[in-house]
C-alpha cells in the first residue's frame, strides 16, 4: 500500500486509539468495541482500514478474530516502525491524546478480569481430573525448575512453546527470552493462556493456534523449542519432533518434557493419552531423525510415573524422512 493511504488511514481518532490500544495488548474485535464504546461493525471497519494499511494485524481463532499491533522487525516494515513511534511520541507530547489514550487503557482492566473469570471457571470444572493426574508424577514445581535451570546456561532467544496449554511454561519463559511464540490446537486452552499472558507486551509473547504436526512457521524460526507434556498426545511423535526440528534454527535446542514409557493403559481411555511414555532409545532415534543430537537426559523420579526431559541440539543437516519402528506402531 502507498505511503499517503498508510497516513490516511491514521486520520480518524478512532483509528488513532485503535493503535494505541493494540500497542498495549492483542484484542478480539469485540473486546475493542467494549473499550471504546461503538459498534462492532463500526469497529471492524476501522480495523479493516489499519490491517490493509499494515498498521494491525488479523489473526483468526475460531469464531474469533483477534488484533495485533505489527511485530517490529518480524512483519512490519520500518516506516510502520516509525509510525508507531510516532504515535508513542504524540501521546507523551499532547495531553488530549494522552488522556484518552489513558482512558482506553484502564478499559482494558475490565478485559483482563472477564478472561481471567473465564479461566478460573475453566479449573473449577476440571479440577478433579488435573489434582488425579498430578497426583501420578513429581509435583510441577519440580519439573518447571528442571526446565528452567536446565535453559539457563545460554540465552533462550526466540521460543516456541508447542501445546502450551495454560500457558505457565510461556509465563515462565518470556522474562528470559527475546520472543516467545505459545502455540496450542485448543481454542479454550488459547483462551486460558491467554488470560495468564495478558500481562506481558505484544511484541514479547504471541499466541498461536496450530498442530504440532504442521506447523504454521518458516523454517529456522526458533532457537529454542519446548514440547512440555504434549507429546503422548501425539499418534505419530515422530512427525511433531520433525516439525520441531525444521522450524529449529542451527545450533538451536529442543526440550521434550514428557513421561517415560508406563504400563497405565487407563491414560489412553481417561485422558487420551496416545502413548504411553517414551523410551530413552526411542526418543534418541526420534530426536537424531530430526536432525538433533541427543544431550544428557534428567529423570524425575518423585511419583508412580516417571518424568522424563530430553535435550537436543540443532545440526546443520536437515532433517532426514522418518521410517517408524515397528515397536513404534504397536505402541
Amino acid at each position: 500500500m502507498s505511503v499517503d493511504a498508510k497516513f490516511r488511514a491514521l486520520a480518524d481518532p478512532t483509528r488513532l486509539r485503535i493503535v494505541r490500544l493494540l500497542g498495549a495488548m492483542e484484542l478480539a474485535v469485540g473486546e475493542l468495541a467494549q473499550v471504546l464504546g461503538q459498534s462492532q461493525p463500526r469497529v471492524s471497519r476501522h480495523v479493516g482500514i489499519l490491517c490493509d494499511a499494515g498498521l494491525a494485524e488479523r489473526r483468526k481463532e475460531g469464531s474469533w478474530v483477534f488484533l495485533r499491533a505489527p511485530v517490529a522487525s518480524t512483519t512490519s516494515s520500518p516506516l510502520i516502525d516509525a509510525v508507531l513511534r510516532l504515535l508513542a511520541i504524540a501521546e507523551h507530547e499532547d495531553p488530549d491524546f494522552a488522556q484518552q489514550c489513558e482512558d482506553d487503557r484502564r478499559k482494558l482492566a475490565a478485559i483482563r478480569s472477564s478472561r481471567e473469570e473465564a479461566a478460573a471457571g475453566y479449573f473449577a470444572r476440571h479440577a478433579e481430573d488435573w489434582d488425579e493426574l498430578r497426583r501420578l508424577h513429581s509435583p510441577d514445581q519440580t519439573v518447571e525448575t528442571q526446565i528452567i535451570e536446565a535453559l539457563s546456561d545460554e540465552p533462550a532467544g526466540e521460543v516456541l512453546d508447542i501445546g502450551t496449554g495454560t500457558g505457565r511454561m510461556a509465563e515462565l519463559l518470556a522474562p528470559k527470552s527475546t520472543r516467545i511464540v505459545a502455540l496450542d490446537k485448543s481454542l479454550e486452552m488459547l483462551r486460558i493462556a491467554r488470560a495468564k499472558l495478558q500481562h506481558f507486551p505484544t511484541d514479547q509473547v504471541e499466541l498461536v493456534q496450530g498442530d504440532f504436526s504442521d506447523l504454521p512457521f518458516a523454517a529456522q524460526s526458533f532457537d529454542t523449542v519446548l514440547l512440555h507434556q504434549v507429546l503422548h498426545f501425539a499418534q505419530a511423535p515422530a512427525t511433531a519432533l520433525m516439525e520441531a526440528g525444521r522450524v529449529t534454527r542451527p545450533g538451536g535446542r529442543v526440550v521434550i518434557v514428557d513421561f517415560a514409557d508406563h504400563n497405565r493403559e487407563d491414560l489412553r481411555e481417561r485422558y487420551a493419552h496416545a502413548r504411553l511414555g517414551f523410551s530413552d532409545d526411542q526418543m534418541a532415534r526420534m530426536l537424531s531423525d530430526a536432525g538433533f543430537t541427543s544431550k544428557p537426559t534428567i529423570a524425575l523420579e518423585e511419583g508412580e510415573l516417571v518424568i522424563k526431559i530430553w535435550f537436543g541440539e540443532r545440526g546443520s543437516a536437515r532433517p532426514t524422512s522418518y521410517s517408524p519402528d515397528p515397536k513404534e506402531m504397536s505402541a
